[in-house]
């Protein structure tokens, strides 16, 4: 569940909830500005300002906050090193935030932009010191990036969401299949492509749509420009097909194909054959992935 999704699931079910917000990070610290977590009444929390002494008092403030019954913002700025005892000797600020149930009709603004992707907000204290949202324009950090940053004006600046980097992958077979569940918790958003209906499982991530086209290699001029290209399929004829219609789209900064040091020399005397440029053909990963797992199970592979 999203962040503000949860915070409003939170509120709905107890009427409270609190929101943590790393908005300064100076040194070696766990988390960089930008990390948060929702908290309930009862201690339960969903994401992560990084673990360890720093989440725990984190989690103490957020209740202790919630606990007080009133809908506030507190700062607090903790020396990792003489506050917790941690070697790492940063220094971070925490935003602390309650809310309540008056609070939930105010929240749909940014509800709505959290359920269409990844959004930006500036925020200003009101009369009672606490922070109060308004949706500014999104100009979009590096993929997967949250972002909070207080101003000197006392403004608080902040990104939200995750852009996700397009990735297409083709064919679903045993491979395919584990390297959905290892791309799920990452930033992409994943067309998976495969001819066969009956070859996707019955359920699959969010991030995940599947697609079965005749033709899985026409399917390359769909793609945005900066997606990656991942090529898996049952079929040596289909991987070149695909790889063909990739390269010379010239639009893709990752195109990968499964194979064997043998495979990429055949794809590279058709590739030339086919009046595809030498820069283009250099840029093909083949083979795919790390070469110190050696295992020929599925889920290392993905790894």
């Amino acid at each position: 569940m999203e962040l503000w999704a949860r915070i409003a699931a939170l509120l709905a079910r107890d009427g409270a909830a609190a929101l943590v917000t790393v908005v300064t990070a100076d040194g070696s610290t766990p988390r960089e500005a930008g990390a948060r977590m929702a908290v309930g009444r009862d201690g339960a929390f969903s994401g992560t300002i990084g673990g360890g002494a720093l989440e725990w008092q984190a989690l103490a403030l957020a209740q202790s906050e919630i606990a007080a019954g009133e809908p506030r913002a507190r700062l607090r700025t903790i020396a990792l090193g003489p506050e917790l005892g941690q070697c790492c000797g940063g220094r971070v600020t925490v935003l602390v935030e309650t809310f309540s149930a008056a609070d939930l009709p105010g929240l749909a603004p940014i509800l709505a932009a959290e359920r269409a992707g990844s959004f930006s907000t500036m925020a200003r204290r009101d009369a009672a010191g606490r922070f109060v949202r308004t949706l500014t324009a999104d100009d979009g950090p590096d993929p997967g990036a949250g972002t909070a940053r207080l101003t000197a004006d006392g403004r608080l600046e902040e990104r939200f969401g995750i852009a996700r980097r397009p990735l297409f992958l083709f064919g679903a077979g045993h491979v395919g299949r584990a390297l959905v569940l290892a791309l799920a918790p990452l930033p992409f958003a994943v067309t998976w492509i495969d001819p066969r209906p009956d070859a996707f499982p019955g359920a699959m991530p969010g991030t995940v749509t599947p697609v079965a086209p005749a033709a899985p290699e026409e399917l390359v001029a769909a793609a945005p420009d900066g997606t990656f290209v991942l090529v898996l399929t049952h079929s040596h004829a289909l991987d070149f097909a695909i790889v063909h219609a990739a390269l010379a789209a010239g639009r893709f900064p990752y195109v990968g194909v499964i194979g064997s040091a043998t495979k990429r020399a055949r794809f590279t005397s058709r590739l030339r054959a086919a009046g595809v440029a030498e820069d283009r053909i250099a840029a093909m990963i083949c083979p795919i992935g790390g070469t110190r797992l050696q295992s020929k199970h599925p889920a290392p592979i993905a790894a």
